[in-house]
């Protein structure tokens, strides 16, 4: 039984649903890049992460640099624990809206061209491999891996703030609630 350390990524330079889909970080959450690394960095030798793993986007990548700049490791991109898949019928000035609904139902209610609860078990699987990491995510696939984790068709697990570090055991392949992030208002709704 080992630990997996989900942290969401820093504040972004853009808010969601703006002209940029793949923003970077903005000052503030360079600087919470670094203050999470430092945390992870001074865990106890068996709970410290000793790899780095980020969703391919921009801004979970540029707060997972420092802490794989401290272990002296390479961040390993795993699209498994990106953004969730906006159907192609939705534009990207209807993706706000097309967010909020899915935040006020269920996993199996969420219109779009895929099945979202599979796509639930799918982070939930992806992180259950990376046992022994630091994963830098998002805000809805931290949702979607407490939801598994807690067995709960809600969408809306918890609301994790930038650089929250979601605490999962993986137990036979899965994983196990055992400390939620740091919640906060955020601007994701």
């Amino acid at each position: 039984m080992g630990r997996v350390h989900v942290i969401r990524h820093g504040k972004p330079a853009a808010a969601w649903g703006g002209q940029d889909d793949d923003p970077g970080l903005d000052e503030t959450g360079r600087e919470q890049a670094r203050a999470v690394a430092a945390i992870l960095a001074a865990l106890p030798v068996g709970e410290r992460p000793t790899r780095v793993v980020s969703s391919p986007l921009r801004r979970c990548r540029e707060t997972a640099a420092p802490l794989a700049q401290i272990l002296c490791v390479a961040v390993e991109i795993e699209p498994a624990v990106g953004e969730i898949p906006t159907p192609a019928a939705v534009t990207s000035e209807q993706r706000p809206d097309w967010l909020r609904q899915a935040f006020a139902g269920d996993w199996g209610d969420i219109e779009g061209d895929r099945d979202y609860q599979v796509w639930t078990a799918e982070v939930a699987g992806a992180l259950a491999r990376y046992e022994g990491c630091a994963v830098f995510s998002h805000f809805v696939a931290l949702n979607a891996a407490v939801a598994a984790a807690q067995g709960t068709r809600a969408v809306m697990a918890f609301r994790p703030d930038h650089v929250s570090v979601t605490v999962f055991e993986v137990v036979d392949n899965g994983l196990r609630l055992v400390e939620k992030g740091k919640e906060a208002s955020t601007g994701v709704l």
